[in-house]
């Protein structure tokens, strides 16, 4: 019977550094649910349903991610079914990778001035809150790496032009490439903002342009389009590079994707006190963002489906969910050492 390895020392320490840059944000989060005004210059704010409402979803979100964690240094985590672990994964180091890169670049291009942005909340608050993201992205994602390893180490091993059987791969081609179509488009129109450009922007919103901002722009332009590129080299099994190199960049690029269109779907649709005011094209962005992510999300299910089916992504003597529990995958006994 194939024992759950045991995580090791990296996984323990990067899982701890995410768990304890969580904490303060959890700790803001519950604060302002209870009523308390802490580093808001304006408590009405607080007494906002919308604002109460996106209050309850991203401390949702960051508790989800703690719970993952945890997992990471449990046995019980290696048992967990993949989508609960893949899913939320996804969502959240898409988030969270724009926000490591950007911020601390933002700060050398802005310094103090990055986190005075006005309105009711404290400048302290989006220091302690984006430095909680940046160690919670950073030891979060180490943790994934390095359980993902332990989990399915295949991954790691083979290359992205590995043979299998597929049933889907037509599908796939089709959706691989309309997506890089489209992330194309949404990558043309960012780099566009980013060195400049005005067009489609809201007015207040190109005036609004500081060079962190712009920062963003380009960031998630070139994440969008290297998705796009990378889910197509891997649905083409063409390129000799190991695996998991293009599978990281779609992953990131896609989770990215998804994850700001969806919230910024959700400011607009809940008019959240916060929200910038987009409208026009940048929200028609955001929209095609999010479902370019989720197409490009279950391409890659797909493909990652077919290739653990066949033993290329997971290893028969470690299974993508069962145990060994009925020791079938002993090797046989044939009357002789």
């Amino acid at each position: 019977m194939n024992e759950t390895p045991r995580a090791g020392v990296g996984r323990i320490t990067a899982a701890i550094v995410a768990i304890a840059a969580m904490l303060p944000y959890l700790t803001l989060k519950v604060l302002w649910l209870t009523g308390s005004p802490v580093g808001v210059t304006d408590p009405a704010l607080m007494d906002d349903s919308t604002m109460y409402g996106m209050n309850v979803l991203t401390f949702g979100m960051d508790a989800v991610a703690l719970v993952l964690a945890l997992g990471f240094t449990m046995r019980w985590g290696m048992r967990l079914p993949a989508w609960l672990v893949l899913l939320p994964l996804w969502v959240g180091t898409g988030l969270l990778g724009v926000i490591v890169v950007t911020t601390p670049l933002g700060l050398l291009l802005e310094g103090a001035a990055l986190f005075d942005v006005g309105g009711p909340i404290e400048p302290w608050v989006y220091v302690m809150v984006y430095g909680g993201f940046i160690g919670q992205g950073v030891g979060l994602m180490a943790a994934f790496v390095l359980y993902a390893r332990d989990r399915w180490p295949a991954v790691f091993t083979t290359t992205a032009e590995a043979p299998y059987q597929s049933l889907t791969r037509p599908f796939q081609r089709v959706v691989a490439w309309g997506s890089l179509l489209v992330a194309a488009v949404i990558g043309g129109v960012r780099f566009s903002w980013a060195f400049g450009g005005d067009a489609g922007l809201p007015p207040e919103a190109a005036a609004a342009m500081t060079s962190a901002g712009a920062l963003q722009q380009g960031i998630k332009g070139l994440l969008a389009l290297a998705a796009g590129v990378a889910l197509v080299a891997l649905v083409r099994a063409n390129v000799r590079r190991p695996f998991w190199q293009p599978l990281v960049v779609a992953w990131l690029g896609s989770g990215s994707l998804f994850g700001w269109g969806l919230y910024a779907m959700i400011i607009t649709a809940t008019a959240a006190p916060l929200s910038g005011g987009a409208t026009g094209l940048t929200d028609l962005l955001e929209l095609f963002g999010m479902l370019t992510g989720m197409a490009m999300g279950m391409c890659g299910a797909f493909l990652l489906a077919e290739r653990s089916a066949v033993r290329h992504v997971q290893p028969a003597q470690q299974p993508l969910e069962a145990e060994d529990g009925d020791g079938d995958r002993q090797p046989a006994y044939h009357g002789h050492r």
